[in-house]
């Protein structure tokens, strides 16, 4: 058995190896690992990329960050460059030039064959967010018309394509007519037609479906690849389950950082200026509801005045309210991007989420009350405080269903803008219920 190669012994094999000894180490040692080892010493990176074979290089190209792909790229010499975007899948120089100014794509462009540019000029035509953006073009076409010998006589001369798992046969005209699996082919006849073995039940991907959608399906299915298709159901390309990987990761990224409030650009190493560009806009909308919840308070100075306790006591009410909110809207806006939240199920889910208010409402109200009361050695004043936060509980809930529907309704990302009006919500109704029954009853708590 072999043993595991460190990363020291890597770095020295891909450094200073023989030609045999550079070939069996790459030969066994996956790109990434090779990419991994360049990030981790960038002193040695040129040195290791100069002793690779183009082929290894499109292979670490691909598995880099597509916003990195051209840093790479650009080390080597423009014939290299056309050996590398040679040994290149379609849609991944697609996502490298997605990335590049329009000087630097046609730069790429004018490297490539003719056939090759022409399939990356036509997925270029896609926007990047759906099916097509993401789809490859290479794959391997059945045709009907063949026999079982023919295609295997075929598949014997195309056996390039990563995609060979799953065979789609289509007619002269690539209209899509089912899909055969190897084993089936393998084991008719030679004689046997095509047509008669092929599942005509695909399930297809519209060329135009938004990528999360797409990663739905793969989802649903469990398929490794599956096929896109325009509205007469022509074959335009397939896509594969280590690019829907990618789409996973980019969308809750993008959740991730809407919830927070910050452009989904920004990485952890993005530069102080990308950073600040990214958090500044979500920043002032925050300022504004700020404002419109200091306002609020602002009606309220009088009963402020004449009860300082109210003041302390103010931020826990809208606080609570607001936390409740962010977990009814966490749920929620999860459930609308995996299309949990239907309008089958949208009343069912409503009452939920009604019943925890209440019922959240009525436990954090009732602790509250007793300490508010405890604090101020008056049962009237727990009593209001208790009211409150029952109310704002209730409607915090409410709110964490609602306005992502609506945002989703009106065509809003609902990741991106539910918290900033789910915090609103939340600061300025707990603010005004709590002060406002303050008011109503300022005689028998001052």
């Amino acid at each position: 058995m072999k043993r595991q190669i460190t990363k020291d012994n890597l770095l020295e094999l891909l450094l200073h190896g023989t030609p045999k000894d550079l070939q069996d180490t790459i030969d066994t040692i996956h790109p990434a690992d090779i990419l991994d080892l360049i990030h981790e010493d960038p002193e040695h990176a040129k040195a290791v990329l100069n002793r690779l074979p183009d082929d290894i290089l499109a292979d670490i190209v691909e598995e880099e960050e597509d916003e990195d792909k051209y840093e790479i790229l650009k080390q080597f010499s423009d014939n290299r460059q056309r050996n590398i975007l040679d040994e290149m899948s379609s849609d991944e120089i697609t996502d490298l030039i997605g990335e590049l100014e329009e000087d630097e794509a046609e730069n790429i462009l004018n490297k490539m064959d003719v056939d090759d540019r022409d399939d990356v000029k036509k997925l270029l035509e896609f926007e990047p967010d759906s099916a097509g953006g993401i789809m490859t073009t290479e794959y391997i076409r059945i045709f009907a018309k063949n026999t079982v010998k023919d295609t295997l006589e075929f598949l014997q001369k195309n056996t390039d394509e990563e995609t060979t798992y799953y065979l789609y046969v289509v007619d002269k005209n690539d209209v899509l007519k089912g899909v055969v699996s190897l084993r089936d082919i393998v084991t008719s006849p030679f004689d046997t037609p095509m047509l008669s073995i092929t599942n005509p039940n695909v399930i297809t991907i519209q060329y135009d479906e938004d990528q999360e959608q797409v990663a739905h399906k793969f989802e649903k299915y469990g398929f490794i690849l599956m096929p896109v298709v325009d509205e007469e159901n022509h074959m335009l390309g397939v896509i594969e389950f280590d690019d829907i990987m990618d789409v996973i990761q980019e969308e809750n990224t993008e959740d991730i950082h809407h919830l927070g409030g910050v452009n989904k650009e920004e990485r952890v190493d993005s530069t102080l200026k990308e950073s600040f560009q990214s958090r500044i806009p979500w920043l002032i909308v925050n300022l504004f509801t700020a404002v419109l919840a200091a306002a609020t308070v602002s009606m309220f100075e009088t009963t402020i005045s004449k009860v300082v306790a109210l003041a302390t006591v103010m931020p826990i009410v809208t606080g609570m309210g607001g936390n409740a909110g962010t977990q009814s809207l966490t749920i929620v806006v999860r459930g609308l991007s995996l299309g949990e939240l239907t309008k089958e199920n949208a009343m069912k889910i409503l009452l939920k989420e009604l019943g925890v208010g209440i019922l959240s409402g009525i436990v954090i109200g009732s602790v509250v009350a007793l300490g508010a009361m405890w604090m101020e050695s008056n049962p009237i004043f727990g009593l209001v405080t208790g009211i409150a936060m029952f109310l704002n509980m209730i409607l915090a809930n409410l709110a964490g269903y609602f306005i992502p529907v609506i945002l989703e309704k009106c065509h809003v990302d609902p990741a991106l803008a539910s918290g900033v009006f789910v915090t609103t919500v939340t600061d300025v109704m707990g603010f005004f219920l709590f002060l406002g029954l303050a008011t109503m009853v300022l005689p028998f708590i001052i």
